[in-house]
């Protein structure tokens, strides 16, 4: 989800933890208004977060304003990587690496457009950057478990030189 625009000013009663999906009645995209399914892990910590959010009708209220929601997240996520011993990024960085885990796993690419909610599929090539690097280090893991299969003692090409002459990087 978009943290600022979807996220941050999510209503409890957008959630169905019983459908297991979350709606967005607004986006910034027309495709970025739909139901979103939610794996179980994302069920588990929406209903955390139901129950650390107290009576108001917001997911994310505001500690500054009762009736209100969070505005931004910045001081909260810093502390939290902080705390976690994990090197800074922007939260919004989640979105490329959903998008190329997706993609790295085998989902085609127009459902990684649909799932991101995007209508273009040129979007989705902004927010998977990474596949090329997966796709070189797909390469080297294969080339050396070819070099690992390879007959030993034999008097082939392949049996002291590896397969792939050309360093990957």
């Amino acid at each position: 989800m978009r943290i600022y625009k979807e996220l941050i000013l999510m209503r409890k009663d957008q959630v169905d933890l019983q459908n297991a999906v979350v709606w967005i009645p607004d986006s910034k995209t027309p495709n970025g208004t739909a139901e979103v399914p939610l794996t179980a892990l994302a069920i588990e910590a929406f209903k955390n977060q139901m129950a650390n959010s107290g009576e108001g009708p917001y997911l994310f209220p505001s500690d500054l304003n009762p009736t209100g929601h969070l505005k931004k997240l910045k001081t909260v996520w810093t502390k939290t990587l902080r705390r976690a011993k994990i090197p800074y990024f922007r939260i919004y960085d989640l979105r490329s690496a959903y998008a190329t885990r997706l993609s790295a796993g085998g989902v085609a690419d127009e459902w990684v457009t649909q799932l991101l909610r995007q209508s273009d599929a040129q979007v989705f090539k902004k927010y998977s950057q990474m596949k090329l690097r997966m796709k070189r280090e797909a390469l080297e893991k294969l080339n050396r478990r070819a070099n690992e299969m390879a007959p030993v003692g034999e008097a082939d090409a392949f049996s002291t030189a590896p397969l792939c002459t050309e360093v990957l990087q």
